[in-house]
């Protein structure tokens, strides 16, 4: 019997799920197999009551989806954003089940979110709201069930007000069950950096494929939050030039290079953490989606989801494009690029976040920490081990290095249900 192949309204969701798709019927993956990894294992919708600061009462939606625990505990981040939807959660924890199978770590896939706006917030109400969220999720997370870690709009915040939280409820410390804590309250060092830092090596990888050196490479770096900077940095460090950055105020230009370091004080200075009024010799400001048609070697987009898709690929100059953020080329936007320029996929290159969590949670458990530089040298090295075995794999089959991944990564958790049996 054919397989009824799901479809969703949700753009990413439908995109996570045609990826899937593709990629099962070149492995020829059995049908059986098939219907249960296109499907979340568990999705929870929970209503958050909140006491605003003016002393009405709120009702918050929030979601936890548990797509796949086949291989490990579920993984992946809590976002705080007024479009954050149930669909939204599925199609982000399967593609971090696909990620955390390809980074080879004992993970399975995850994700969650609260519909609101933060920049609507004050520091006491987003408090409420945490809490009261933890709470609410505290029958599925836990060390070995569901680790939760930042995601858009949190930090390390507002992941020690989830893990004193449901401390609290249980009677005891429950430091594995979230990760991306700051260091002095059982975080890790490096891993701020973490998902950044891994972009930008594997944009070192990929033009060592290629038979380029990153010393004088240009790129360009779409988006400028914790992703986008340490991409910036991490680059300009191994000897790249970094021509244009952006965040939600627009694209900043210049041909001479932007001064990341300086961009980065410019950001961590301003009251919202935007670019708004950087300024630097040399420096053009332009819309922000036209950084993307930029003439340069690389181009990582580290914003929102789907901003190359089928309208606008055509326009992409660069020669190379390693995702940080999830998602960023659409399935038509795919089609659409110019056919020599070659896609890093997401779940590989910005997978750094979700090694480093790993890492962190590793230490957690064992109460031991590591020094900056072994958490360093450790991250690096498997993210490049990672990059050449999509690499190798994906001239090997003759096909896409995202299709190439999703292969991979398939298997591995294929593997796993098929040993396990199917009532997991």
């Amino acid at each position: 019997m054919a397989v009824t192949k799901r479809t969703s309204s949700n753009v990413l969701l439908d995109t996570a799920l045609k990826n899937f798709y593709a990629a099962a019927e070149e492995m020829g993956l059995d049908e059986g197999l098939i219907e249960i990894l296109s499907r979340a294992e568990r999705k929870l919708c929970v209503s958050i009551p909140v006491t605003m600061d003016d002393g009405t009462v709120k009702v918050f939606e929030g979601y936890r989806v548990q797509y796949s625990t086949a291989l490990g505990p579920a993984k992946g981040g809590i976002r705080f954003h007024p479009d954050v939807t149930l669909e939204e959660c599925e199609a982000l924890a399967c593609l971090m089940a696909w990620k955390c199978s390809l980074a080879g770590i004992p993970y399975g896939g995850g994700k969650g979110g609260v519909a609101c706006n933060p920049l609507e917030l004050s520091t006491a109400e987003k408090e409420r709201i945490s809490r009261t969220f933890a709470a609410r999720i505290e029958p599925l997370v836990g060390a070995w069930t569901d680790v939760p870690a930042p995601d858009v709009n949190t930090g390390g915040q507002e992941m020690v007000w989830f893990m004193d939280t449901i401390s609290k409820m249980r009677n005891r410390l429950e430091p594995a069950i979230f990760t991306g804590k700051p260091v002095s309250l059982w975080g890790s060092k490096g891993r701020t950096e973490a998902t950044g830092a891994g972009v930008a090596t594997c944009v070192r990888e990929v033009l060592k494929a290629a038979g380029r050196d990153v010393k004088g490479a240009t790129a360009i770096i779409q988006g400028f939050g914790n992703v986008g900077t340490h991409c910036a940095l991490t680059l300009v460090d191994m000897g790249a030039k970094v021509l244009a950055i952006s965040d939600i105020t627009g694209g900043y230009y210049c041909p001479d290079g932007i001064d990341v370091k300086k961009a980065f004080d410019h950001v961590t200075n301003h009251p919202k953490h935007l670019l708004e009024g950087y300024e630097q010799p040399g420096l053009q400001k332009i819309a922000g989606e036209d950084i993307l048609y930029l003439e340069a070697d690389v181009l990582c987009p580290c914003a929102l989801e789907g901003v190359i898709n089928g309208d606008n690929a055509h326009k992409i100059k660069a020669k190379f494009i390693v995702e940080g953020a999830n998602g960023p080329v659409t399935p038509e936007g795919d089609a659409a690029l110019p056919k020599d320029v070659l896609v890093v996929p997401d779940f590989l290159a910005n997978s750094g976040g979700v090694v480093g969590s790993y890492f962190e949670w590793v230490q957690d458990l064992m109460g031991f920490f590591w020094t900056k530089e072994e958490y360093n040298q450790r991250l690096l090295t498997l993210m490049a081990d990672n990059f050449w075995r999509v690499w190798n794999y994906s001239k090997e089959h003759n096909v896409s290095m995202r299709k190439g991944a999703f292969m991979v990564a398939i298997k591995r958790v294929a593997d796993a249900v098929k040993m396990r049996g199917v009532f997991l």
